[in-house]
């Protein structure tokens, strides 16, 4: 938004008037053209693949539209809240639902999604062992450090029958401390996600999502251990374009969903890591705030 010049009127007479209501008659013109024509759309955005390549995607589709997207591309995923909270951006393009969750509950940040772009199955990995029965007992078995990832490998290793958990307890709050059983006595080492690819040669087998495998050059085939169901995990890991409430169905959003949740960038996701990555547009500006009503409530 273009900033407003201060007016002072500093000699009472007929030619400063004169000047003064010019220049307010320009100032109102900016006004009525700022806010009914403003065309520029600001995003933060993760610098990985799968959220770069379709924002450039985007980026030229909203273009062909009369759009300009902003974009700005952080390896932070702690700030792209906190600045879209704020106003700082419009948008944001570098989380699941279940993150947004904890997050906003964490930090008193009030950001929503606005719609779906993709869904990655994770699961766990190893260069060491062919399978998990392999694994020996007291293996070193990586999670990820933030709340939501670390309970979804949690119930990955549940699911298989390798730990019992407190059922009880929603997937993306489940922690160590919901381990009720670990039969086969596995050391669990917390790790940052994105480092998932550098330190896997240093565990028995790590939680990770597959581009990141994929990514740090190993042969998916040869190091997958276990892979998520993904009708436990789509929902609550569908990664979303996020957005401050209420700008779901603003004219900027129905044109970044127009852009994302495009042919074009279905068709990237298609080709890229032979489709690992699913591209997914089921949630829409139009259904978004009663799955998100939903899911907050669980």
């Amino acid at each position: 938004m273009p900033i407003l010049p201060t007016l002072r009127i500093l000699r009472r007479n007929l030619t400063a008037g004169i000047a003064a209501i010019a220049a307010l008659g320009l100032t109102s013109c900016g006004l009525a053209s700022a806010g009914d024509g403003d065309r520029t759309i600001s995003i933060i955005v993760t610098e990985s693949a799968p959220f770069q390549e379709p924002t450039e995607i985007a980026k030229d589709l909203l273009a062909e539209d009369g759009w300009e997207l902003e974009t700005t591309y952080v390896t932070d995923i702690i700030q792209p809240n906190h600045v879209v909270s704020s106003g700082e951006y419009d948008a944001n393009y570098f989380q699941h639902l279940s993150y947004l969750d904890q997050f906003n509950t964490d930090n008193k940040t009030e950001v929503e999604p606005a719609f779906s772009v993709f869904y990655m199955p994770n699961g766990f990995f190893s260069v060491t062992h062919d399978s998990v029965e392999d694994l020996p007992d007291g293996a070193q078995i990586s999670l990820a450090v933030d709340t939501t990832n670390n309970g979804r490998g949690i119930k990955i290793l549940a699911d298989a029958g390798l730990i019992e958990i407190d059922e009880t307890v929603p997937v993306n709050q489940l922690s160590q401390e919901s381990i009720t059983a670990n039969p086969r006595d596995f050391d669990f080492i917390e790790v940052d996600l994105q480092s998932t690819g550098q330190t896997l040669p240093d565990v028995d087998a790590a939680f990770a999502p597959s581009r990141l495998i994929a990514e740090a050059g190993y042969d998916m085939s040869e190091t997958t251990l276990l892979l998520e169901d993904s009708a436990t995990f789509e929902e609550p890991f569908t990664v979303a374009v996020g957005v401050q409430p209420g700008e779901q169905e603003s004219e900027k959003t129905q044109a970044l969903q127009e852009a994302y949740q495009s042919e074009e960038v279905a068709a990237w996701f298609d080709e890229y890591l032979d489709g690992a990555v699913q591209f997914t547009d089921d949630v829409t500006v139009e259904n978004v705030e009663q799955v998100w009503a939903d899911f907050t409530a669980e």
